[in-house]
């Protein structure tokens, strides 16, 4: 066994692919370009975490989630194999309070309810990350120093001068007390010691990070012991730590189950706890002040698909990949859709149309223009129609247009 746990992160609203993304079906239960049909970004975290156990072991997946997405995560879990159902957990959570009271919930959950000391990987639920033998070699190596107190981060190689992703900063090697498991496959990956985390960068500093060949991606995923990272809340985040101090272990009778998928619907005090904490994030909680951090520098493949720029670029491949050839002439039949999509597209016509990219739920057509990325929600599925129509290499700008959204009141767009 790699971990005792995988703590899923599948709560947030995934906005920068809005209006595909919202509140009612966030990013990581839309499909991964490329798939087939129906498998979401969440179904690839799931199957990621559950690949880390052995069969004969007591590994859990805890998955935190909003309240609304309870039904999107049952029907997701649904699909897994009895034995592997048994092993999920969902705990919902009472309000949206960022990533530092989500991850101290699991956790504390692990600790509590699962034993002490408990050695747990924290997954987000909005990557792609391959091939899986890699990403298990990887892991082992981290699991190997969170069982020694450490908090380990999995550092991308940047292979661009990328402005939306924050930074880590890698100082001298790291090694283990002990050897880490050696899962059949590649050797271990690069461990450093990590000197600072960065903020997301501009250009010019982007730029000067990837020529320094000592800055990696901040990938966002974690590794820690139970015991050790509770450690950390108390002394580096005592305020986000304090109203879930008081929680004991919840009994059988707390849990409810729906789709066979057991979701823990009655801690007494979570929710208090909850509503007396402030949103913060975890790397601004205890990732950035903790004394001993260290970095796996991935050799697996990442993508954290935060733009429809990226989407695009991955959903061409994966048609590539497919060899699914659009059957009609690329200037005046209809063309593919997004592949994969959550419910039936209306076809895509072109004439003239160059280098765009576009996603429909609707007949669309596209004539006379060049460099263009266009997603059209029509509200057949209840949400409010929208459509976004974007200059390709300006699609970071959508969170503009979210926080615009927003300030207009218009909340129910997101």
């Amino acid at each position: 066994m790699v971990f005792n746990d995988c703590i899923i992160m599948a709560g947030g609203s995934g906005t920068r692919l809005w209006p595909a993304s919202n509140t009612g079906t966030p990013k990581q239960f839309l499909p991964i370009p490329g798939a087939e049909a129906g498998y979401s970004f969440f179904d690839a975290a799931l199957e990621r975490a559950l690949a880390l156990f052995d069969r004969e072991g007591d590994g859990r997946v805890i998955i935190i989630a909003g309240q609304g997405h309870v039904r999107r995560v049952a029907e997701a879990c649904a699909k897994l194999k009895p034995g592997d159902l048994s092993r999920v957990l969902l705990i919902p959570e009472p309000a949206a309070r960022n990533t530092a009271p989500a991850i101290a919930c699991g956790a504390l959950y692990a600790e509590l309810a699962l034993g002490g000391g408990r050695t747990v990987l924290v997954l987000t639920s909005d990557h792609i990350i391959k091939p899986p033998d890699l990403f298990r070699v990887d892991a082992a190596a981290a699991a190997a120093f969170a069982r020694e107190d450490n908090l380990v981060v999995f550092g991308i190689p940047p292979r661009s001068p990328e402005t939306g992703y924050g930074y880590l900063e890698a100082a001298g090697p790291a090694e283990p007390s002990a050897a880490p498991p050696s899962p059949a496959g590649p050797p271990g990956p690069p461990v450093f010691r990590v000197a600072a985390f960065r903020e997301k960068p501009d250009r010019e500093t982007a730029e000067r990070f990837l020529a320094e060949k000592r800055f990696y991606w901040n990938s966002g995923m974690f590794a820690f012991s139970s015991r050790f990272i509770l450690g950390e809340f108390r002394r580096s985040a005592p305020a986000v730590f304090a109203p879930f101090e008081g929680l004991r272990p919840p009994g059988e009778d707390a849990c409810r189950t729906q789709g066979g998928l057991r979701i823990l619907a009655g801690w007494p005090g979570l929710a208090e706890a909850y509503a007396a904490v402030k949103p913060i994030s975890f790397d601004y909680a205890i990732a950035e002040k903790c004394r001993r951090t260290v970095m796996v520098a991935a050799g697996f493949e990442w993508y954290d698909v935060g733009s429809w720029d990226e989407y695009s670029v991955l959903a061409s491949a994966g048609r590539a990949d497919a060899q699914t050839a659009d059957t009609a002439s690329p200037d005046t039949g209809p063309a593919d859709a997004a592949p994969a999509a959550p419910k039936p597209s209306g076809p895509v016509y072109r004439s003239d149309a160059e280098n765009c990219f576009a996603d429909s739920d609707i007949p669309l057509a596209l004539c006379g223009v060049r460099d263009l990325i266009v997603v059209v929600r029509s509200g057949k599925d209840g949400s409010p129609p929208a459509v976004l129509i974007a200059k390709r290499g300006q699609t970071q700008r959508v969170r503009d247009i979210v926080e615009q959204i927003k300030t207009s009141g218009r909340t129910d767009l997101l």
